[in-house]
């Protein structure tokens, strides 16, 4: 029986993504400081929703300006690149942070309903979802969006696509291409 099935590919379609302006309003629009920096680092690092969820204060290298992100997809660590305005962004969330008095020197960049647990890949779903109503977007949106975007905006801006994959770590592209 099993040799009757036959496999077949879904087409790819194109991914939503936003243009420069709209991932600005979708930023300024999230709901606070913390989700604004959270959804900053996503679109300015490129970096999938798990990733940015879990991130720790000590995973940012102002000195080196490089974020590091430990077991991202694949199990594999990797550095992104930091923005001077990503890490100002940052600051600012750390400060607030502090004076909520839910970040800790070792702990999670974006802790979640409690301190002890990272913010939910859901919870900045969410945020996103809302910001785009915020902002007017009416295109369907969601974390990996920015990530998407943070891509297309590269290319837009000629940067090499060899460079936009190392960035980006993407894998399985760099697999279908040499293949």
């Amino acid at each position: 029986m099993a040799r009757g099935l036959v496999a077949m590919r879904r087409p790819h379609k194109m991914r939503e993504v936003l243009s420069v302006e709209e991932a600005a309003r979708l930023l300024e629009a999230a709901p606070g400081i913390k989700y604004k920096a959270a959804l900053g680092v996503a679109y300015g690092a490129g970096l999938r929703v798990s990733e940015v969820a879990h991130l720790k204060v000590d995973d940012i290298d102002s000195t080196r300006m490089l974020i590091r992100v430990e077991q991202g997809k694949g199990g594999r660590d990797r550095n992104a690149m930091l923005s001077p305005q990503l890490l100002e962004l940052l600051r600012m969330w750390w400060r607030e942070g502090k004076r909520r008095g839910v970040m800790f020197p070792h702990g999670w960049l974006f802790p979640g309903r409690s301190y002890t647990d990272p913010i939910s890949t859901r919870q900045l779903h969410r945020a996103v979802q809302e910001a785009a109503e915020v902002a007017g977007i009416r295109k369907r949106v969601g974390p990996h969006t920015l990530r998407h975007s943070f891509a297309t905006h590269l290319l837009e801006q000629d940067v090499d696509i060899r460079v936009i994959q190392v960035l980006l770590r993407m894998a399985t592209y760099c697999q279908r291409t040499a293949g």
